[in-house]
């Protein structure tokens, strides 16, 4: 029997939800709906390849050697340089390259809120988030939210929260998109109560017919940090992400940096920033961005055609998923198992609450399985529905 006793913290660890579907969907034959995983088809090999094998010809001690945690420079002077034309007005000192934007909601967690302390999300919201911030024993503020995002006037309700998470573009798990009219009224909404804002923007890229309004960040950046992701326009694997806080914050996210990994693999900074440097973006995301509309457009007519009367479903304008509502009581978890069975796979979309759980809604992503296969995706989820509903 072990000695070892657990932290309090340790219990509220849980599984994510969404990884334990994926190891049933690894079974042959399942269409799976679930995972938000990019499509591999669009991962840049070659280019890859090409900046492997320039940062070992050039610099391949430094590239394989410890290196500073605030990240590679020139990837963080790039990175400022891209916010700055997007509305954020930053600087390099103010950008920390961290392993995946995964590492950066811990990094907020661990330097922002103590046991018991608030924190404001959105309903739904993000479940990875949910997870980085658990461990530090906070207690949740779920706000209401429209198609638009969060309501307005629902901010006075986290009056006194360390933050309120945001992800404004192409929500995980919903799709929404909030309107430019909607960011400045929340933004300026959280300024008057003295509500600071973690907004993190990995889909803000992947946009379908027309770019998203500028960040929330722009309009209060001394009270506002910013999430970054190159997970979805260059490849997941690499695990490479950032944070731009204010100056006054900054030096504490690093030193909860520095306790974590020392850095960001050196290696895979120094190959991102390769590919990056002279605009290959410009070329590579339309790219992603053409694919993952038809493969939207699909599952919009797949949706259309075949789930029953009492279903309800966004249209995302952009990023990875449509969410469902269901007929009321139906219960997408109950319901999981039996269109495993018939060959298909979803994300329930309860764990995404943090209170108030709706059981009738899911996730479904539409950027890694072709048309034909979305198509016969969501006529199993209907015949499910049908059978057992």
């Amino acid at each position: 029997m072990s000695s070892f006793t657990l932290a309090r913290r340790a219990a509220r660890m849980n599984p994510s939800v969404i990884r334990e579907i994926l190891k049933v969907t690894e079974r042959p034959g399942i269409i799976s709906l679930a995972g938000g995983l990019p499509a591999p088809e669009s991962f840049p090999v070659e280019a890859m390849r090409a900046a492997t094998e320039k940062v070992l010809r050039d610099a391949p001690r430094e590239a394989l050697q410890y290196a500073a945690s605030e990240g590679y420079a020139p990837l963080r002077e790039w990175v400022a340089a891209q916010l700055a034309q997007q509305g954020l007005d930053c600087d390099a000192s103010q950008v920390l390259i961290t392993t995946g934007s995964q590492q950066g909601l811990d990094l907020v967690g661990k330097v922002l809120i103590d046991a018991g302390s608030r924190v404001a999300v959105e309903a739904p919201t993000y479940l990875g988030a949910l997870q980085a911030f658990a461990p530090y024993e906070p207690e949740i503020v779920s706000l209401p939210c429209d198609d638009d995002g969060p309501l307005p006037d629902a901010l006075a309700q986290a009056q006194g929260a360390r933050f309120l998470y945001l992800l404004p573009n192409f929500q995980n798990p919903s799709g929404r998109c909030m309107s430019a009219r909607r960011r400045a009224e929340v933004a300026d909404a959280a300024a008057a109560i003295g509500l600071p804002l973690v907004e993190d923007n990995p889909y803000g890229d992947l946009w379908f017919d027309s770019e998203p309004p500028p960040p929330l960040a722009g309009r209060h950046p001394a009270s506002t940090v910013y999430l970054g992701s190159f997970s979805k326009v260059l490849a997941p694997g690499l695990r490479l992400g950032y944070v731009v806080a204010p100056h006054e914050l900054g030096p504490k996210l690093l030193q909860a940096k520095q306790a974590s990994d020392l850095h960001t693999p050196s290696f895979n900074q120094r190959v991102v920033y390769e590919v990056i440097r002279d605009g290959f973006l410009r070329e590579h995301v339309p790219t992603i961005r053409a694919r993952y509309k038809a493969q939207r457009d699909a599952m919009r007519a797949a949706l259309e055609r075949h789930l029953p009367a009492g279903c309800r479903w966004n249209v995302p304008s952009g990023g990875m998923f449509f969410w469902v509502e269901l007929p009321p009581g139906v219960d997408a978890l109950a319901l999981l198992p039996h269109a495993v069975e018939r060959g298909m796979a979803f994300v329930p979309g309860a764990p995404f609450y943090a209170a108030d759980p709706r059981p009738n809604t899911l996730r479904l992503s539409f950027v890694t399985v072709p048309p034909a296969q979305i198509e016969r995706g969501v006529e199993l989820l209907a015949q499910t529905l049908k059978a057992h509903s």
